[in-house]
C-alpha cells in the first residue's frame, strides 16, 4: 500500500515538473503595455489566449448618473446640511439623518428622503419624518410624523432644485454660446 502511494506521488510530481516547466522567452517590459485589459487585448490578437464564450458576465458597471449632475439630489443635500447625515446612497436613492434634536430637548428627530425619480416634480420625493421621545435612556417611544413639515421639507428641496437645474442650464447656455463652432449645431 504504501509502494503505490510513494509511486503515485512520484507520478504526479514528475508530472507537475513536466507541464510548468518551459523555455524561458526574454520580454522587454517597455513593449508589454501595463494595463491588464490592454494586455488581454495583445495576448488576444497574437494567439496566446483564449476566451470562454460570456462567462463572467458583463463586467461594465451599468448606466449611472454622477450624484453631482442630478439637482434633486444636490438640492436635498444642501437642504440638510443642518442634520448629521447616517445613510446616503445614491445608487439606492434614499438619504437619511441621524437623530438629532435642539440641546436639552427629550424628543430627537430623524429625516428620511426617497427619490422615486430624478424629475423636478411635486411626487419626486418622499419625506418621511420620525420622532423619538425619551423619558429614560432605555425607554423611548419613536412615532412616524405626518404633518405640514414633510410637505414643507419637500417643496423646500424641490424649489432649490429648480433653481439648481436654471442654474445649470443657464451655464451650459453660456458654455455652448463660448465654444460654438459656426454653421454647427450642438
Amino acid at each position: 500500500m504504501q509502494k503505490k502511494s510513494i509511486l503515485n506521488f512520484l507520478l504526479i510530481f514528475i508530472f507537475t515538473l513536466n507541464t510548468s516547466c518551459g523555455i524561458y522567452k526574454y520580454s522587454d517590459a517597455r513593449k508589454n503595455p501595463t494595463n491588464a485589459d490592454e494586455r488581454i487585448t495583445k495576448n488576444m490578437e497574437e494567439g496566446k489566449g483564449f476566451r470562454l464564450g460570456k462567462i463572467g458576465g458583463n463586467k461594465s458597471g451599468g448606466d449611472f448618473q454622477f450624484a453631482t449632475s442630478n439637482p434633486m439630489w444636490r438640492a436635498a443635500i444642501a437642504k440638510l446640511d443642518f442634520a448629521p447625515l447616517n445613510t446616503v446612497d445614491y445608487a439606492g436613492g434614499i438619504i437619511i439623518t441621524d437623530w438629532f434634536s435642539d440641546e436639552g430637548s427629550n424628543e430627537q428627530i430623524k429625516l428620511t428622503i426617497r427619490f422615486l425619480t430624478n424629475e423636478i416634480r411635486s411626487d419626486a420625493i418622499e419625506v418621511i419624518i420620525h420622532k423619538k421621545k425619551c423619558k429614560t435612556a432605555n425607554n423611548c417611544k419613536i412615532t412616524k410624523v405626518e404633518n405640514k413639515t414633510n410637505s414643507e421639507i419637500r417643496f423646500a428641496i424641490l424649489k432649490k432644485a429648480a433653481k439648481i437645474n436654471s442654474n445649470d442650464i443657464k451655464q451650459a447656455n453660456k458654455k455652448n454660446k463660448k465654444y460654438k463652432i459656426p454653421g454647427k449645431l450642438f
